[in-house]
């Protein structure tokens, strides 16, 4: 079963790598696999199990600290969704900014329901993981060119606030591409924020609005993966590991919080070069460890 030493470390591990651009998925299957947890790493490609269980409360966690640290912009983006219908037009830029976000998030939405527990089971394991970590390093270095090369082009800064910002660069068509590169964060390695990070910046946006928007986008989907399999927690897959459960969020809730209110400051100079590198290092480590013990 789950110790509460292995919930405690898992946890603080998702509410860190689930919103820094380096795989939160990826992340749950190399530590248990570096650490020699075999019985999570079974349990990780099984069709149930407790480890389930364990991961719902901590999406819930995570996305429950996203939506108290951007509690502000949330409030005014669920006015601007309703004031949006009643008026039957969009006016605002949070009226804009709100549809942009629903736009994106059907892509991730509709393939999570379908080929979740698929890809799970078949990518969930640590090789995999480790090769799509390294992607992702490739996928983060990649955009951070990019965007150092069009920040090295263009002569006119932002003047805008960042919603008013987004609002105007993101059209309905780049939303649409962002929410399908979303999709690729099922696979174990690839981060659901760097990836829609590095889409962001394609799309016009800076590292500053590129994360903002991220984040906003990841609330929903990562609270509706984590309410969606409740289930799991309150019935037999929970039996034995409440407890655990309970710790983990705990630690996951806070470790989120505190990792958002540090990113979100990061990204205002800051670049996705360094967690492009760490990617590629982690991922060569767990592939020399994998050799070394004979498993790949």
């Amino acid at each position: 079963m789950l110790t509460y030493f292995q919930a405690i470390v898992i946890g603080l591990v998702q509410g860190v790598t689930e919103l820094f651009p380096i795989s939160s998925l990826g992340h749950s299957v190399i530590i248990p696999y570096l650490f020699g947890w075999h019985n999570i790493i079974k349990s990780q490609t099984s069709s149930e199990s407790f480890f389930l269980a364990f991961l719902v409360a901590l999406h819930v966690a995570t996305a429950t600290a996203l939506i108290i640290f951007y509690r502000k912009e949330w409030v005014k983006l669920i006015k601007a969704f309703f004031s949006s219908i009643k008026n039957r037009r969009i006016h605002t830029s949070y009226e804009r900014l709100i549809w942009l976000l629903i736009i994106a998030t059907i892509p991730a939405g509709l393939t999570g329901l379908l080929l979740e527990h698929v890809l799970r089971t078949q990518f969930a394991k640590p090789l995999a993981a480790a090769v799509f970590l390294f992607i992702n390093g490739l996928i983060l270095i990649t955009g951070d060119n990019y965007a150092r090369k069009r920040s090295n082009q263009e002569k006119d800064f932002k003047m805008d606030s960042t919603v008013a910002h987004t609002a105007k660069t993101i059209t309905p068509q780049k939303a649409g591409l962002i929410g399908t590169a979303q999709v690729f964060a099922l696979l174990a390695g690839i981060s659901r924020s760097g990836i829609t990070m590095v889409s962001g910046i394609y799309s016009g946006l800076d590292y500053e609005d590129s994360a903002r928007f991220s984040f906003l986008l990841a609330t929903p989907v990562i609270m509706a993966a984590g309410l969606y399999k409740i289930p799991d927690l309150v019935g037999p897959n929970g039996n034995g590991v409440r407890g655990q459960v309970i710790a983990g969020a705990i630690v996951t809730a806070f470790a989120a919080y505190f990792s958002v209110k540090y990113l979100d400051k990061y990204f205002k100079g800051k670049s996705l070069r360094p967690f492009g590198i760490y990617c590629l290092t982690i991922s060569t480590i767990v592939i020399c460890v994998g050799l070394i013990r004979g498993h790949f």
